[in-house]
């Protein structure tokens, strides 16, 4: 008898959920099938989007392969339009690596103007990866340090010297010799003696500093500018040494002077 209570109670409890069911389809079957319909049309957009980008993608990287291969072989005029292909039309990636590679070339055909711009473009590429943005950055500052004004290379240049940036130590060797071309020898001091006691700074560039700063204090000896004392080791300016102690001079004994009366 019991187990044919329990029978009964489930299929009761059965059919209601079945009505309750009912109920909510009829009610919302609009919402429920736009639901489903958008997350089906969403994965779709998103695997065909997946599809287009490494489509691309690899079409860009044959693309690039050629145009590095009609560099190699001397093809500079075709080299360059494949090249502005891809920047102007190539995915993110491949897109500032052809920057890159059109602006070095500008550069050494004495295109500097041609060159800035292009690093320039790339430095201000969005989707562009941020050490490409920064090296671009550098580069256009380094082409400009004959032309330019300090101003306009401290302006390139300080956004680049933040601590643990990838190119700081070069970003502050560039200002400080502008400094120094600027006649700005304090600033330029300011910039360039730190990298000197940086034990992570490389030899070579310890070397050019130690040639700059040479030619700092020349400057300020043939401009009668005595230069400030050098940082020490600790990074502070050594003492001054003590000064010998004056002596009054001490009145002379065993006899006095005469004066001549008239």
């Amino acid at each position: 008898m019991a187990d044919d209570n329990d029978s009964l109670l489930r299929e009761v409890q059965e059919e209601i959920r079945r009505e309750q069911l009912q109920k909510i389809w009829q009610r919302y079957n609009g919402l429920i099938l736009g639901a489903v319909t958008l997350i089906i049309l969403s994965v779709a957009g998103y695997q065909y989007l997946e599809k287009r980008r490494v489509g691309s993608e690899e079409a860009a990287g044959a693309n690039f392969a050629t145009a590095e291969t009609l560099s190699d072989d001397k093809k500079k005029d075709d080299a360059e339009k494949a090249f502005k292909a891809i920047a102007e039309n190539g995915p993110a990636g491949y897109a500032a690596l052809a920057k890159l590679r059109l602006a070095g070339a500008e550069a050494k055909d004495g295109k500097t103007a041609d060159a800035v711009a292009t690093f320039d473009s790339l430095a201000k590429q969005p989707g562009a990866d941020a050490l490409l943005r920064d090296f671009a950055q550098l580069q256009a500052a380094s082409l400009q340090m004959e032309t330019a004004d300090y101003a306009e290379i401290e302006n390139r240049l300080t956004p680049l010297m933040a601590d643990g940036a990838p190119f700081a130590n070069s970003a502050r060797e560039l200002l400080g010799l502008a400094a120094y071309k600027a006649k700005k020898y304090d600033d330029a001091r300011k910039y360039l003696e730190p990298l000197l006691i940086d034990p992570n700074v490389s030899e070579d560039l310890q070397n050019r500093v130690k040639i700059i700063m040479g030619e700092i204090a020349s400057a300020q000896v043939a401009t009668n500018t005595p230069p400030p004392p050098a940082l020490s080791s600790s990074g502070s300016a050594p003492e001054k040494p003590a000064e010998p102690a004056k002596t009054e001079p001490q009145p002379q004994t065993g006899g006095t002077a005469s004066t001549d009366k008239k």
